[in-house]
């Protein structure tokens, strides 16, 4: 058999040449034409779910988040795994789907199912679906750097700047901050000018979130003018907190934070 093909192939030399001519075209247009990836995706079709409970241990949200959220993802269609973790202040159920099945129906299915589960979680949680990328696609990592801004300042950059410009380009999913400040205030009460003035934690709390804020008015109309009055309480700095009125003393004295 391979003597007769090599006689026909000596005796047809064109048409070999011809055909081989062919071939190479041909692969040369599939291999110009063909999608590669450098790093293909073979993790499975799944879907996060991540939900915070703050303040809570382990076995309480065990008990009262990751149980009822695995045990609702268990009838999602084409399902097969489902897997829970408690931590403290956070839960993650992970739900592993069939091979074959689109990623965003997936999702969809199973904020059909969360939405169903709001009565039986704890006030206030509220779970929420992961990135739909998988570490796989973890490709880039960039580091910001400044010589006269500081870690706090070039975090607050990231997050309010640059991680909203990077997440607008096409296929990416997800920019995650690590590392830096996050910029925050914070109140240190002592408790014994609070006895003194008869002021409770509670009070406080409701001060800062009181004073943390912008409130809309009406509008007042002036020589055919509109004028729209709205107050601006946002907080910008400390001096703000401290002008913050907790409550007031007998004579009429505000006290402040």
């Amino acid at each position: 058999m391979i003597g007769k093909i090599i006689s026909l192939s000596l005796e047809n030399r064109f048409l070999v040449i011809l055909f081989s001519l062919f071939i190479g075209l041909g692969g040369y247009l599939a291999l110009t034409n063909t999608a590669l990836d450098a790093i293909p995706d073979l993790s499975d079709v799944q879907v996060i779910v991540f939900t915070e409970y703050p303040g809570q241990a382990p076995r309480i949200v065990e008990d009262q988040v990751t149980y009822p959220i695995t045990t609702k993802m268990l009838a999602v269609p084409y399902a097969k795994v489902v897997r829970g973790y408690s931590f403290f202040n956070y839960s993650f159920v992970y739900i592993i789907f069939e091979d074959g099945t689109d990623l965003y129906w997936a999702r969809s299915r199973v904020l059909e199912y969360l939405s169903q589960l709001q009565n039986d979680l704890p006030k206030g949680v509220a779970p929420t679906l992961g990135p739909d990328a998988t570490g796989v696609g973890w490709a880039f990592m960039y580091v910001l750097k400044s010589p006269s801004l500081d870690l706090q300042q070039l975090r607050s950059l990231q997050d309010w700047y640059i991680k909203y410009e990077l997440t607008a380009i096409n296929g990416v999913s997800e920019v995650a901050s690590v590392g830096g400040f996050v910029k925050q205030y914070q109140v240190t009460v002592d408790p014994e000018k609070m006895r003194g003035y008869g002021i409770s934690l509670a009070q406080v709390q409701k001060a800062i979130r009181r004073s943390n804020g912008e409130v809309g008015g009406r509008v007042l109309e002036m020589s055919e003018t509109e004028y729209i009055v709205r107050v601006k309480g946002y907080v910008n700095d400390t001096e703000d907190l401290e002008k913050a009125a907790v409550a007031s003393r007998p004579d009429g004295t505000p006290i402040l934070i």
